[in-house]
C-alpha cells in the first residue's frame, strides 16, 4: 500500500517538474534539434547518396572509418547484408549500396 502512494507521489511530483520546465523545453527545442542534426551530418546526405561512391561515402554507408582494417569491413557488412538483405524484406537498393561500399573500401584499402 505504500509503495502505491510512495509511486503517485512520484508521477505527481513529476508532473509538476514537467509543468513549470515546459517553458524552457519550448524556447531550447529548436536549437537542440538543430544540434542533432549537425551532428548526425544531415546536411551531408540531404539529398541520397553520391553518383560516385568516394571513400568518406562509403564508410558513413558501413557505418565505420573509412581507414578501417579488411576484417572491420568484412565484419560490419556481414551484419549489415544480415539486417537489410532483400530475400529478409530489406531494400536492393540498399542492400547494393551496402556491397558497393564493402567492395570500394575492399579494393581501395
Amino acid at each position: 500500500m505504500s509503495s502505491l502512494i510512495l509511486a503517485g507521489l512520484g508521477l505527481i511530483g513529476g508532473g509538476i517538474a514537467l509543468r513549470r520546465m515546459g517553458p524552457a523545453l519550448q524556447k531550447h527545442w529548436p536549437a537542440a534539434q538543430q544540434n542533432v542534426k549537425a551532428m548526425l551530418g544531415e546536411h551531408r546526405y540531404k539529398d541520397g547518396f553520391q553518383t560516385d561512391m568516394d571513400r568518406y561515402e562509403a564508410g558513413k554507408i558501413l557505418g565505420i572509418s573509412s581507414h578501417a582494417n579488411s576484417k572491420r569491413i568484412k565484419d560490419v557488412h556481414k551484419k549489415l547484408m544480415f539486417q537489410n538483405h532483400p530475400d529478409r524484406g530489406g531494400s536492393p537498393y540498399i542492400a547494393a549500396k551496402i556491397n558497393e561500399a564493402k567492395e570500394y573500401l575492399d579494393k581501395n584499402a
